[in-house]
């Protein structure tokens, strides 16, 4: 085989380890039943792969060759282990390893990386390490992206990553999908990681691209899964709200690659079928009366889907939105959001005294979106000086984070990035009464 060959095979296994390494190492976890040996087993597999695929060629199904090869690469790291350690310390008989090749292209609610979700998320583990592990664990993100995600330390987040594989091993946590019992009781944080997990593809925090689409699309098809394992109204409004924000993917980024803010982007280059689709969902959990963070800024999110240019947004019920995400979040950052709508609707002044209000109480003040954002409100006011101190406060803010060109050119990139943050924090839904005015696209 020629070195071109050889390249060629080389890209292929590369390719497949992108698309297909979660699945893979998902459906070893569940034949393995470790997580430290399955991580193991998968890149043996790749790299039998790679000094197997030159001579054989690719096999027709990829997946099920790795699956295979990682487990009799487990197989004989057990035995290789036997010959060392006491019986009771191996945790583990070949015996009982099944081979499930033969089946693992089966696609039901069943799925391997969904019962590794909420393996990820058992409440025996802390809610960080629960949103670390599965970042790490389901998405592959590396340890470093993580840790800027959680605005720590790589060595700190990696000691919790280890500590939480440590918990699950030795509580023998189980593999599995909750009955429907236990579901609801395990929801929230299942959310968190999935949303979590769409913000690192939607506005990827390290990496050469803007976007991650691999990670947004994989959020997608989990949420997709939840809801059907669980329609859950705040399980179905976070599909809503994935859906929506994704609408806009091919429009956000400019051919130079720049971030193009929400009032610049090209409107017909929207998705109008995921629009369509996240704005029924809306529709469907409000009518329920029964919603809560993610549904509320899903229809925050359906309202300038549907505005058919920007100067038709319905400022009014953005604002009035917020105020019931207020209600459910208190925070400073639902604040900011809800002032920026409210500078939109009623003018800049009015929006920078309610920013200047949350400085006052030393709320946000090294967040640098803040000071974007009243940056881009001195120059809707003319006041350029101002907007000069404010933008050099934006700088300052965020020293040591990347700022985006959305987030230093102001209010738009606060209204499309600080949303990120509001529903980190868990809130169960809850019976209000509103009346959104979307409607079915006629």
């Amino acid at each position: 085989m020629t070195d071109e060959q050889h390249g060629a095979i080389a890209q292929t296994v590369d390719a497949i380890y992108r698309e297909e390494s979660r699945r893979i190492f998902a459906t070893l976890i569940r034949l393995l039943g470790d997580l430290d040996l399955a991580e193991e087993a998968l890149h043996d597999a790749f790299r039998a792969a790679l000094e197997a695929w030159p001579r054989e060629g690719v096999p027709t199904n990829p997946r099920a060759w790795l699956v295979s090869a990682g487990r009799f690469k487990a197989i004989d790291a057990i035995r290789r282990r036997a010959k060392f350690d006491a019986i009771d310390d191996i945790g583990l008989d070949v015996d009982e390893i099944p081979d499930e090749s033969a089946s693992i292209e089966a696609d039901d609610i069943e799925d391997h990386r969904l019962r590794l979700v909420f393996t990820c998320c058992h409440p025996a583990l802390s809610p960080d390490a629960q949103v670390a592990l599965t970042l790490r664990e389901v998405c592959g993100l590396t340890t470093e992206a993580i840790a800027q995600a959680f605005l720590t330390g790589a060595p700190t987040l990696a000691q919790r990553i280890v500590r939480a594989k440590g918990k699950i091993r030795d509580a023998r946590i189980p593999y599995e999908v909750p009955s429907t019992s236990e579901l609801p009781a395990r929801l929230d944080s299942v959310l968190r990681v999935i949303y979590l997990v769409f913000n690192e593809g939607y506005s990827a925090s390290s990496g050469p691209s803007l976007m991650r689409v691999d990670l947004a699309t994989e959020a997608i098809r989990l949420g997709r899964l939840l809801v059907a394992l669980l329609p859950d109204p705040e399980a179905i409004g976070l599909l809503a709200l994935m859906l929506l924000q994704q609408s806009r993917r091919d429009a956000r980024v400019s051919a130079d690659g720049d971030i193009v803010l929400l009032e610049d982007q090209d409107r017909s280059r929207w998705d109008r079928d995921q629009i369509d689709e996240g704005s029924r969902l809306v529709r469907d959990v409000f009518a329920s009366q029964r919603f809560g963070p993610y549904a509320v800024q899903a229809a925050i999110a359906a309202v300038h889907a549907n505005a058919p240019r920007n100067e038709a947004t319905d400022w009014a019920e953005i604002v009035a939105l917020y105020d019931i995400l207020y209600r459910m979040e208190p925070s400073p950052i639902v604040e900011l959001n809800r002032a920026v709508a409210v500078a939109m609707r009623d003018g800049p002044q009015a929006g920078l005294a309610l920013i200047d209000g949350i400085l006052a109480r030393g709320d946000l003040a090294d967040y640098h979106l803040v000071h974007a954002a009243r940056a881009d409100l001195f120059r809707r006011c003319g006041e350029c000086a101002r907007r000069v101190c404010a933008c050099d406060r934006t700088r300052q803010a965020g020293a040591g984070a990347a700022i985006s060109g959305a987030s230093a050119r102001g209010i738009g990139g606060v209204i499309s990035v600080a949303r990120m943050s509001i529903s980190l924090a868990a809130v169960r839904p809850m019976n209000v009464k509103y009346r959104s005015t979307l409607r079915p696209r006629r």
